[in-house]
């Protein structure tokens, strides 16, 4: 059960940056360009990034390396 909570886990954008190290201003730069993680836009106007798209987004970026 444990396993499909963490699944559906919604990262702030706060917190995806403090995860992977970057400033707000350079998240927006890469979502501009299209190599930010999947981002889902709240009814607020909120980004969030489900934790498996981060995952897979990391996945991506240590291939490509």
């Amino acid at each position: 059960m444990k396993t499909a909570t963490r699944s559906k886990e919604m990262l702030t954008l706060a917190e995806v940056c403090a995860e992977i190290k970057i400033s707000r201003s350079t998240f927006y730069e890469w979502r501009a360009k299209g190599c930010a993680p999947k981002c889902y836009k709240i009814d607020n106007g909120e980004i969030r990034v489900s934790r498996d798209d981060l995952n897979q987004w990391w996945s991506e970026r240590r291939d490509a390396a």
